[in-house]
């Protein structure tokens, strides 16, 4: 909002400069963005307004804080009721009084509508950045500038019976003043006649009522409308007013005939004509809810003992009408303020007007010790250090997915909708941040990388009817968070010492152990739906199911038109974040023993299996068991494959014999032999 120092100063004189007031208003909370100059070396303060404060939306309203915050006495504008010079009345109709609870109008006969608007009308207007386009719109700006009052002035020869004002009823429409024309429904407040909607109550006026040049009689309006049902219909038909800017953050109600009776002598002096009585029909106002303020709780928020005297000049200051009740005061809002509703309102109004300034910074002191990080926990941030220094880049990306990535990477078919997204393709909320690394992905391929490595620790968001509410949860939403990363394009950058070869899953398994560690890691087929049902895989961590790791399924990759087969993992962080405490095992002085054990397996048996086995019967010198060789070829029998395994025996109080090693080996080859029907392959 714009308003030029001259007009503010016509109503209150403080003996500060422009650049002073500016400070202290902005102090107070009533931020002037920047202070400008226009045409004749005119001042001009560009004010910055919070949503609370419609009461600040005019010049009386910036008067009345300027006279509060320096003392100077507030000399508004004497506005004395203007004569009818005739009986003339037009009816008016209030039949839904939730929507519009009061509604003042007064006919004027015999105008000049062609009138010039008066110079010095026209630079204020000017001056707070409103156009001038004829006499009587000027009027009803220059009131609404100047009280804070929209007003709004009807054709009287074009109206067809009685204004009503009653909400809309679906498939009408009406032409608006900005020559948009709307559909109206139930939720829209209107103006109406016996034509139809002639206009939206607090928003515009319409095309077919409009007063023109060749106007002769007017019907002005003054009306109330209640925030609620103003609210958000100007948005919904992408346009703003300055009447709806006003009107849904909340009018002063009790100035209704005041507006009619400064717009009705300027009308008169600038266009002449013969005034009619000023009609005021009130059918529901605002209750003024008194609110209480206790003394000790302002002093304890504020952190200043401001004495009760102090609070009540404050309140005085304000013209807020207060009764004194021990120890507290008891405010009744008055009519233009609408944003006193809580105790804590109140503590603000004693606090800006006391001084901000004036408030001494008092930060907490605590000492500060420097703590061991626990070894059965670490951070996020250690997981980060993790990824990155295996070669992946982070990134962070918005919970909200299109709901196609959830229905292909999650299998989701109902997912979390959101009632306002941002974008319609971000639509949903997330399940998995598998969507949003392919989406990375295709960014960079598109801008020609070759070799892709992204990462992210985030949220997604599962139902879980179990969780309940909380100061970061919601009730009905389980919030975990979780580590993804995705790996496309060669294994490693082209060297000349190894051929180039592409990323696959076993590439992004050795960096899921790596960053799992010391987490015991175990892997178990199982078809997810992002990942290609032979080279999927859960993850368990010390037993507990963790997450997911495998290649992307053929069909996503040809969806997503991703050049290069991609290997993702996601897990849960907080299985991640809790490693096993480390234990300490003494070394063996004596040398170990290597065996390696190559067998004949049906090519269905999983070599995972065979390692469990041999870890839960394994003799105990055999220290460690791992699979070194796999091989399928023609010269095994059909569906035969061949696994060789390496196996590491040690005594931790003598060296081994020949014998004892021979032994243990033989006795893992009866273990096979038994349990898969293994053969020794010679």
């Amino acid at each position: 909002m714009i308003v030029p120092a001259s007009w503010l100063r016509s109503f209150v004189k403080p003996r500060l400069s422009t650049e002073a007031l500016a400070h202290k208003l902005t102090m107070s909370g009533l931020e002037v963005e920047s202070i400008g100059r226009v045409a004749g070396g005119e001042r001009v303060l560009n004010f910055k307004l919070t949503p609370n404060r419609a009461d600040c939306l005019s010049v009386l309203g910036i008067a009345r804080e300027v006279a509060a915050l320096t003392g100077a006495k507030l000399a508004a504008p004497a506005i004395g009721p203007v004569p009818a010079q005739n009986g003339a009345k037009h009816r008016v109709r209030l039949t839904h009084p939730r929507g519009c609870g009061r509604f003042a109008g007064r006919v004027i006969g015999n105008v000049d509508a062609a009138a010039p608007t008066p110079l010095w009308m026209r630079e204020r207007l000017e001056r707070a950045g409103q156009r001038s386009i004829s006499a009587l719109v000027d009027v009803t700006n220059y009131v609404m500038l100047e009280l804070g009052r929209p007003l709004h002035v009807y054709d009287l020869d074009k109206l067809k019976g009685p204004i009503e004002v009653r909400w809309g009823k679906p498939g009408e429409r009406v032409l608006l003043l900005n020559e948009q024309e709307v559909e109206v429904d139930e939720s829209v407040l209107c103006i109406t006649d016996d034509s139809g909607v002639i206009g939206l109550a607090g928003i515009m006026g319409g095309e077919s009522t409009k007063a023109g040049p060749g106007t002769k009689n007017i019907f002005l309006e003054s009306a109330f409308f209640f925030p609620e049902a103003v609210a958000g219909r100007a948005r919904r038909y992408n346009f703003a007013s300055d009447a709806s800017h006003r009107f849904e953050r909340g009018v002063d109600f009790a100035n209704n005939v005041a507006g009619i009776e400064r717009a009705t002598r300027l009308i008169l002096e600038i266009c002449g004509g013969e005034p009619g009585p000023t009609v005021d029909q009130v059918a529901r106002l605002p209750a003024r809810k008194p609110v209480r303020m206790r003394v000790e709780r302002a002093r304890k928020v504020i952190g200043v003992p401001v004495t009760a005297g102090e609070m009540a000049a404050i309140f005085r200051r304000l013209g807020l009408p207060f009764l004194r009740r021990r120890d507290a005061f008891v405010v009744t809002p008055p009519s233009f303020r609408f944003d006193l509703e809580i105790e804590e309102d109140l503590i603000e109004e004693v606090a800006r007007l006391y001084g901000f300034e004036r408030i001494p910074a008092l930060p907490p002191r605590v000492e500060a010790l420097m703590s061991a990080d626990p070894e059965a926990r670490r951070s996020l941030h250690e997981l980060r250090e993790r990824l990155a220094a295996a070669d992946y880049h982070e990134v962070i990306n918005f919970s909200f997915v299109e709901p196609a990535w959830e229905a292909d990477f999650a299998g989701e078919a109902n997912p979390i909708r959101l009632l306002n997204p941002i974008a319609s393709q971000l639509s949903v909320m997330r399940s998995s941040l598998i969507g949003s690394l392919l989406a990375n992905l295709r960014h960079n391929q598109a801008r020609k990388l070759a070799r892709i490595r992204v990462f992210e620790i985030g949220r997604v968001y599962l139902r879980d009817a179990a969780a309940g509410d909380g100061p970061l949860a919601v009730a009905g939403l389980r919030q975990p968070v979780r580590v993804a990363a995705a790996a496309y394009g060669p294994a490693f950058d082209e060297q000349w010492g190894a051929p180039s070869r592409a990323v696959d899953f076993f590439d992004l398994k050795s960096d899921l152990e790596a960053l799992a560690a010391p987490c015991a890691a175990r892997f178990e087929a199982a078809p997810h739906p992002a990942f290609h049902p032979g080279r999927s895989a859960r993850v368990l961590l010390e037993g507990r199911p963790a997450g997911w790791i495998g290649e992307l399924h053929p069909k996503w990759q040809q969806k997503y038109e991703l050049a290069q087969p991609v290997a993702l993992f996601e897990l849960e962080a907080g299985i991640l974040q809790e490693p096993p405490l480390p234990r300490f095992v003494a070394p063996s002085k004596f040398p170990p023993v290597v065996r390696d054990l190559s067998v004949l397996v049906d090519a269905a048996i999983g070599a995972q299996a065979m390692l469990d086995a041999i870890q839960a019967e394994k003799p105990p010198i055999v220290l460690e068991v791992r699979v070194f060789d796999l091989y399928h070829g023609p010269s095994l029998p059909a569906g035969k494959k061949s696994l060789a395994f390496r196996v590491v025996m040690q005594h931790t109080e003598r060296t081994l014999t020949d014998a004892e090693a021979d032994a243990a080996s033989e006795a893992l080859r009866h273990l096979l032999e038994r349990r898969f029907g293994a053969s020794l392959r010679i």
